[in-house]
């Protein structure tokens, strides 16, 4: 009974997912395991994995477990009066009747998305989108008509890929149910985005992103401030910008570079062939790709590498997932990178660990 018990709760749960898939208590699905590119110079993610793609029948038997969870949660709390609401007696019930349920890797996470309203799901690992079409539509559908609470489910996806794939394919995959990806694009410029080994070129970055928007994802690009160093900001930020300008997401998400141990730029770092950005050149570039973009965009800063103060030490920009919606209020985020140069500013510790 209790191996039966342990298979029927039994699914898999990643690592990696975007910050405000877990500001919003994201249901974690596993649909591929790790990265199928996996060479980027600046990352330290997935290095001791193989990439695969999971079968349909695999991905189903996870969100079976995940409903067997929620299922028995509910059967609980009607039983003890609390009309389907999942509180902290039924938990504790399921826990005593299924102990290891208390050392299950995804059972607080289930709890947690359950408690938040079920609204949410993030498709893991690192490029969902790879999977063959037909299949990812079948799970996509299953997980949907599985859990009908669902009003957002997102990815990660390559530019590579989407450029691959038929606007057809891309509008069918959407229909079946996935609303938003989250896109690396880190920068726009070519000879960078060749030093950093991305496998892709600026013009890439544009048909993905722009194939994406037009099979009707809701899309959120991420760029690397200080990718380029002392040497190449200027053509990062400025390229950066053009791309983004080209693609005009819907979100556009900094993500600062502070190089890793383990990767190629922490080795160059270390030998002298990188040189990292002050604070003060950080906004320096910050202001120059902000200055030369022109998108309909909501401009976000919502990683704690967004570590910039004002005068009085508070946060310079915006923790908040939804950001700055450009045009108008581009001129506030011009405004209080001012601010910010004015203020002086040191990298915090805890980044450089």
């Amino acid at each position: 009974m209790a191996a039966e018990t342990s298979q029927k709760y039994n699914f898999e749960v990643g690592v990696y997912r975007p910050p405000s898939e877990g500001g919003s208590f994201s249901l974690l699905v596993r649909f591929t395991r790790n990265c199928p590119w996996n060479r980027c110079a600046f990352c330290n993610m997935y290095k001791t994995e193989k990439f695969e793609v999971r079968s349909p029948a695999e991905i189903k038997q996870d969100i079976d477990s995940i409903a067997a969870i929620g299922n028995d949660l509910k059967e609980i709390s009607h039983r003890l009066g609390f009309d389907g609401r999942i509180t902290r007696d039924t938990v504790i019930e399921l826990i005593n009747r299924n102990p290891e349920l208390e050392y299950h890797h995804g059972f607080v996470m289930v709890y947690n998305w359950l408690q938040s309203g079920a609204k949410t799901a993030f498709l893991q690992d690192a490029n969902s989108l790879i999977m063959k079409t037909d299949q990812l539509i079948e799970v996509l559908e299953y997980f949907r008509k599985t859990f009908p609470s669902l009003t957002r489910v997102t990815s990660y996806a390559r530019s590579k890929t989407l450029a691959q794939k038929s606007l057809e394919e891309l509008k069918a995959i959407h229909q079946a149910g996935l609303d938003r990806l989250h896109v690396g694009l880190e920068t726009g410029d070519d000879e960078l985005l060749k030093k950093i080994k991305k496998g892709v070129i600026g013009d890439g970055h544009i048909k993905g992103g722009q194939k994406a928007m037009q099979a009707g994802f809701q899309l959120s690009e991420y760029w690397m401030p200080g990718l380029g160093g002392k040497e190449m900001w200027e053509n990062h930020a400025r390229n950066t910008a053009r791309v983004l300008s080209e693609i005009n997401p819907h979100y556009i998400r900094s993500r600062p570079l502070f190089p890793q141990p383990g990767t190629p730029i922490y080795e160059w770092q270390e030998n002298g062939e990188f040189q990292m950005l002050s604070p003060d050149e950080h906004l320096l570039e910050l202001k120059l790709m902000i200055e030369k973009l022109n998108v309909t965009s909501k401009v976000c800063f919502d990683h704690a590498g967004n570590y910039w103060r004002n005068g009085n030490g508070g946060l310079l920009l915006s923790h908040s997932y939804e950001g700055y919606k450009f045009p108008e209020e581009k001129p506030r985020v011009l405004e209080l990178i001012e601010d910010g140069l004015k203020a002086g500013n040191q990298v915090p510790e805890f980044l450089l660990l």
